[in-house]
């Protein structure tokens, strides 16, 4: 059996074991994991401009942080990446291996933890065409889909789409017509908390600040972020800012975490514990070396 076939994948734009029917209902307190760009090969291929870079480095990176989220209790409902796992780009020589890599890794999280990948630009495609997101389709699930826990509503979009569509057009009008009919679905008021998952940060710590290559440009992202609020979503979750950044857009908050891999600002490499309660969600980040095992949900 080849590795990839090993993990849960997003399939007709839902994830196995959290669809609306059995999770839509809030049933108390619970925690997830959020962690970004594992891209496995980025430190010595970006950081340390090896000839002939390995990935070594952000395998056992990985494999710590998989250790931690194992421990905790009690356990989190799932381990989100958002975006990034591996760092050749779809067609390369390094992407097999890398992918491999990243799936027997992938293996060692407990079966109670699913694991849900969101897809970033290395994982498609910086100019992501239809081949490339085949591509990434084909190993790791939907590039977009919609699942439910514990009476909460998840929304994971292809942040690409928005960031070079330019090859793609009509796979990116595709998504916004499904993402139209989420948030319609979201603006009822049947959940708890609406949430969005993607790998590029509609901004990366104010909603008013100038384009540039770690965010989304402004004329799209005053639009996306006025449909979200008006939809009810209040949290949006990225990475590929590689560091720890955010900020509000309203009281609707854009997280951006660091890298459980390579890191670019000065943080060191962990992942975030998001706790989500009735009325709030609460999430912090860990260095790998400070993730607590008792997680309380109070």
């Amino acid at each position: 059996m080849a590795e990839e076939n090993l993990i849960l994948k997003a399939k007709n734009h839902t994830f196995p074991g959290f669809k609306i029917e059995e999770e839509s209902s809030w049933s108390g307190p619970f925690a997830f994991i959020q962690g970004a760009d594992t891209q496995f090969g980025f430190i010595e291929n970006y950081i340390e401009k090896k000839p002939n870079p390995g990935w070594d480095k952000e395998v056992e990176l990985t494999r710590r942080a998989i250790a931690s989220v194992n421990a905790m209790c009690p356990r989190p409902r799932f381990f989100v990446v958002c975006g990034d796992l591996v760092d050749a780009f779809p067609g390369t020589s390094l992407r097999y291996p890398q992918e491999q890599s990243f799936f027997h890794l992938f293996k060692e999280l407990h079966p109670d933890i699913p694991l849900v990948c969101v897809c970033g630009n290395h994982d498609v495609g910086d100019d992501p065409t239809h081949e490339s997101i085949q591509i990434y389709k084909k190993k790791f699930g939907d590039d977009y889909f919609t699942f439910f826990c514990g009476g909460v509503m998840f929304i994971v979009i292809n942040s690409q789409f928005y960031k070079a569509p330019e090859k793609v057009q009509d796979l990116a009008e595709e998504q916004e017509k499904w993402l139209d009919r989420q948030l319609k679905e979201a603006k009822s008021g049947k959940f708890k908390h609406v949430v969005v998952f993607q790998h590029i940060p509609w901004f990366i710590r104010n909603p008013d600040e100038e384009d540039v290559y770690f965010n989304i440009k402004t004329e799209i992202r005053e639009k996306m972020l006025k449909k979200f609020y008006d939809a009810n979503v209040r949290a949006v979750f990225c990475g590929h800012w590689h560091g720890n950044a955010g900020g509000f857009y309203k009281d609707l908050e854009v997280v951006v975490t660091s890298a459980i891999g390579g890191q670019l600002r000065g943080d060191k490499s962990g992942f975030r514990v998001v706790k989500v309660s009735e009325d709030s969600i609460h999430h912090t980040y860990f260095a790998l070396e400070d993730v607590p095992k008792d997680i309380s949900l109070n």
